[in-house]
């Protein structure tokens, strides 16, 4: 009989985190598990699932549900009847399910404890902040091992008093704690500690099969991709950029990605009259590895990471990157200054645009380290090849069901 993982998040958003959780769903199914995808919602923009049971659009087979997206809208999902693929569950509450706040609170841990005792997995796994403490307290009591992960700095994860206090009182009861650096698990205290493992993030195969540019044929172009938002700090970039546009004028910024943002940094662009002259914002776009394999230079811009995927991805295709040294240490984990990239040390939002500007013109203008650190980058495809990470996530599930 197939052993059973159910893995738990938010939405399938286009995030590094469900990028994650989908790549592990598609190599535990890859394996012979039977794998139970759980999520809250629907969204808008989702990570498409090749053996995923479920469509967007009505099919012979398969049933008609109603679902929410995170902004409470109804969307309908059509779910397939046969379990010969990846399952999917839903778990938000629904208008009719609904009272006051403390029942809703209530009611969502009943639904998703529901949920658990239902799909009756072999394990859980739990991405990200609240479904990581929902997780662990939903699932009390069914016997079922919950193993939670937590995706980016601590700190910022756990940051409010209510889910820092419930973090601590139900980790030390968590089967496992996945944590991507060193300097995450040390956030924790000694209980929670014990509990964890370090287990970073896998490249995506698209940006391994990818075949790597010579750097004296990449075009002049510096990149970042990720979420608009402040965290991400992609502002820190056009600053910086700004600063060196009129000197080195044939580059231009090109950035991927969505978010809350994206209007402040597009005025900011704007008002220092590079947008779409020599900053160009393309939004959210699928095929990444194409659209920036070719490109020079990735700047990762970030007040604070996990084990970002974007950066280890741009070091997979030989871009030369530049990246904040933000807590808690997943650029440290992957960059040694001048030898495969460059880190910035973390500072006023002037003196880190005054780094990184410095750091833009030291690689445009010394060709030869920006060949040799654009070289040395590509050893992270064996160091974090998803066949190596994958058995790692596989050892571990199987230690804990055991």
């Amino acid at each position: 009989m197939k052993k059973h993982i159910a893995m738990y998040i938010g939405s399938l958003n286009k995030g590094g985190a469900e990028r994650v959780m989908v790549n592990l769903a598609e190599y535990f199914f890859g394996r012979g598990y039977h794998v139970t995808l759980i999520t809250t919602y629907l969204a808008d923009d989702e990570y498409e699932v090749p053996h995923g049971n479920w469509s967007l659009t009505e099919k012979d087979g398969f049933i008609k549900t109603e679902v929410l997206n995170p902004d409470d809208e109804l969307k309908y999902v059509y779910l397939k009847k046969e379990n010969d693929g990846i399952d999917r569950v839903f778990t938000a509450l629904m208008p009719d399910e609904r009272g006051g706040r403390l029942a809703n609170f209530k009611r969502r841990i009943s639904k998703l404890r529901n949920t658990f005792k239902e799909i009756n997995s072999d394990i859980i796994l739990s991405f990200l902040g609240k479904n990581n403490v929902m997780a662990i307290n939903a699932a009390r009591g069914l016997g079922i091992p919950v193993v939670v992960s937590v995706r980016s700095n601590p700190s910022r994860e756990y940051g409010s008093k209510g889910l820092n206090l419930s973090m601590n009182m139900l980790f030390p009861k968590a089967a496992g704690v996945v944590v991507q650096t060193t300097g995450a698990k040390e956030y924790f205290k000694d209980s929670i500690q014990k509990k964890c493992r370090i287990l970073p993030n896998s490249i995506h195969p698209d940006f391994i099969n990818k075949e790597i540019v010579p750097f004296e044929n990449r075009t002049k172009t510096i990149v970042s991709v990720g979420r608009l938002d402040d965290n991400k700090n992609q502002i820190l970039l056009i600053k910086a950029f700004a600063k060196i546009a009129d000197k080195h004028s044939d580059y231009r910024l090109v950035i991927y990605g969505d978010g809350p943002s994206k209007n402040k940094f597009m005025d900011e662009a704007k008002s220092l009259g590079l947008l779409d002259k020599n900053i160009f914002f393309m939004g959210n776009v699928s095929g990444v590895a194409d659209k920036i394999k070719e490109s020079e230079i990735f700047v990762l811009s970030s007040k604070q990471e996990g084990m970002p995927n974007a950066l280890i991805e741009a070091m997979a295709l030989g871009l030369c990157c530049i990246s904040t040294d933000c807590p808690c240490g997943g650029p440290k984990d992957l960059i040694n200054t001048k030898e495969n990239g460059i880190l910035i040390p973390m500072g006023s939002d002037d003196a880190m645009v005054e780094s990184l500007s410095n750091a833009l013109s030291e690689v445009i203008a010394d060709r030869e380290l920006s060949k040799k650190m654009s070289e040395a980058a590509v050893s992270v495809r064996q160091e974090y090849s998803p066949d190596r990470i994958n058995l790692m996530w596989e050892e571990y599930f199987e230690e804990l069901m055991r």
